[in-house]
């Protein structure tokens, strides 16, 4: 009996239909993994291997770690790397409190009141970071933007916000910072919805006030979408680009340079293409280890189903 159940097992063969399922599965994502591997995980590992090489317009060879030893011999670079933290952490911290503020101050209103309010702060992101970024330059210009029209009402002189180099860092920061992420409004005011109402009952008759309920009830509640806005924010100040490009094209005298500023500057300007990659592994390296330092410390109870 045992070896007609096996002889039954190894000539069992999968269902028309079953198989015919399958296929369809494989063909629709055919397109996707076949995109995923030319245009992400291709470059990603060209760039790796490109870290190790001169790579340049007059001559090609392998230079093993040298690329990184001139990376962190360089002033310049470690300037840029402390110009990208510093408007990274700046930047990100007031990006969740004050989007996590605006979900909070909405959080009781009507329903259409709330669309209106979400769609208010996130209609500015369709318009684009270069769009964005240009009225900024406006604002900032020294003789006719607005900042130094309102100054002036004051009787404070013109300010060089964005041509002195004390002050040129801290006004992109402060671009940035004044824009409240209307990603971040939705995704915390959907949070505070998905949150059951027989928590704040609890509290509530335990005899917690409103801040303490906010502070040991919602905000735990809401760390799932803390720690995901936290990961793509962070992301994104590692990667600014744009915004120091048309403020500032990384002057004056570098003391708006970012990491990303450099890596362009390093592979379209200069053709160096070895070390243009070795401060791109640099980057993906420091957002790789911020973000799992992220995890590691917010991401112990936090379940994403």
């Amino acid at each position: 009996m045992r070896k007609v159940k096996k002889v039954e097992t190894r000539n069992r063969s999968i269902p028309r239909w079953k198989l015919s399922r399958y296929v369809w599965i494989y063909t629709f994502l055919l397109p996707v993994c076949t995109s995923l591997v030319l245009f992400r995980l291709y470059p990603l590992a060209r760039t790796i291997w490109l870290a190790f090489f001169r790579w340049d317009i007059h001559e090609q060879g392998w230079v093993g770690l040298q690329n990184f030893f001139t990376l962190f011999q360089s002033t310049l670079f470690q300037k840029t790397i402390l110009h990208t933290f510093q408007y990274t952490i700046l930047v990100v911290i007031a990006w969740l409190f004050s989007s996590l503020w605006v979900a909070v101050g909405i959080h009781h209103w009507r329903k259409s009141a709330k669309a209106i309010i979400r769609s208010a702060f996130y209609l500015p992101h369709l318009v684009g970071v270069v769009v964005l970024t240009l009225v900024w330059a406006w604002v900032f210009e020294p003789q006719i933007g607005l900042a130094n029209q309102l100054l002036n009402i004051i009787n404070i002189g013109p300010v060089l916000w964005l041509q002195k180099p004390q002050i040129a860092l801290w006004s992109v920061i402060l671009s940035s910072v004044l824009v409240v992420p209307g990603s971040g409004v939705v995704i915390y005011s959907a949070a505070l919805a998905g949150i059951p109402k027989v928590y704040a009952e609890v509290a509530d008759v335990e005899g917690a006030s409103a801040w303490q309920r906010f502070l040991y009830v919602t905000l735990p509640l809401l760390k799932p979408a803390s720690l995901y806005l936290l990961v793509i924010y962070t992301i994104a100040g590692f990667q600014v680009f744009e915004r120091v490009y048309l403020l500032t094209g990384g002057g004056p005298v570098n003391a708006t340079t970012t990491i990303v500023q450099t890596i362009y500057k390093t592979a379209f300007r200069d053709a160096n293409y070895g070390l243009a990659s070795a401060q791109s592994v640099v980057l993906l390296v420091l957002i790789g280890l911020v973000t799992w330092a992220y995890f590691r410390w917010l991401g112990q109870d936090v379940h994403f189903d």
